[in-house]
């Protein structure tokens, strides 16, 4: 009979002090885990899971490049069909709001410095996971994981005035545009572009400032740098790989649907 493979993690922690301190512990606390990998910032933290497409993920909150947070949701978009997806422990210095929005929307996170027994504890919760996911396989791990981090990100976002109407630059002109207008807006590095089916536009905010801000509900995800107005969306259409493109009306052009939220549109 064949054994079944040991359970693998990447490890992605930018101290390197820290990172060899958790793989010591992890050794001490689950000598059956195999370290697939450690990663010094959060692209290579990326790079490193799609590559080896671990069990589990240990995420540093604050690395170079990418937080531990842009990790998990890079990883959700990029994760392969049909293969379990990661269990992910988060790993922050910093106690208060950032603990109780991380322990909604993961597995385990832990504090800095890392002790041995608070490890052993969240291995526990990892092994069990683990146990009743191979006793019961089923999809949507990662769908509920992303869903909860927006609905953190929201929830702890300050308050703001809700916004009707986008003001949005064009060169020297500012855009006026009303919020039914909008067909979708696209994340890029430093601004959120607003399509309409008269043109684009930009403004200066993240898609999560401007998800906690909009005064609507017919907008939803379909990918971490994506929202769309859903009574926009003429069709769905899934690929031989699963992946799902959305037709829009108004967009000349699919939207990609990460794996993450293609739940949304499969046929009920």
């Amino acid at each position: 009979m064949t054994l079944p493979a040991p359970p693998t993690a990447v490890i992605a922690e930018d101290e390197p002090v820290l990172a060899r301190t958790m793989c010591r512990l992890l050794a001490e606390v689950w000598p059956a885990l195999h370290i697939a990998g450690v990663a010094e910032d959060g692209l290579q933290a990326t790079e490193l899971a799609l590559g080896q497409l671990p069990d589990v993920m240990f995420l540093d909150i604050k690395m170079p490049g990418r937080t531990g947070i842009e990790v998990a949701e890079a990883v959700a978009d990029e994760w392969p069909e049909g293969k379990p997806e990661p269990l992910f422990v988060f790993i922050t210095a910093y106690d208060g709001f950032a603990v109780s929005a991380f322990e909604r929307a993961a597995v385990d996170y832990l504090l800095k410095p890392v002790t041995n027994e608070r490890l052993r504890q969240s291995v526990e919760r990892l092994q069990a996971r683990l146990a009743e996911r191979a006793a019961s396989p089923h999809a949507g791990d990662m769908a509920a994981l992303m869903q909860r981090m927006q609905s953190v990100a929201t929830q702890e976002a300050a308050p703001r005035e809700r916004i009707k109407v986008i003001r949005a630059g064009v060169g020297n002109t500012v855009r006026m545009i009303p919020l039914a207008e909008v067909v979708c807006f696209e994340a890029t590095e430093k601004y959120v572009n607003v399509v309409t089916p008269a043109g684009e536009a930009l403004v200066r905010m993240s898609l999560r400032e401007l998800m906690a801000s909009i005064d609507s509900e017919d907008f939803i995800q379909v990918h971490r740098s994506v929202l769309v107005n859903s009574s926009c969306i003429v069709s769905a259409t899934r690929d031989e790989n699963g992946h799902y493109s959305l037709s829009v009306r108004g967009l000349q052009r699919p939207l990609k649907v990460s794996r993450a939220f293609s739940h949304l549109f499969r046929p009920m």
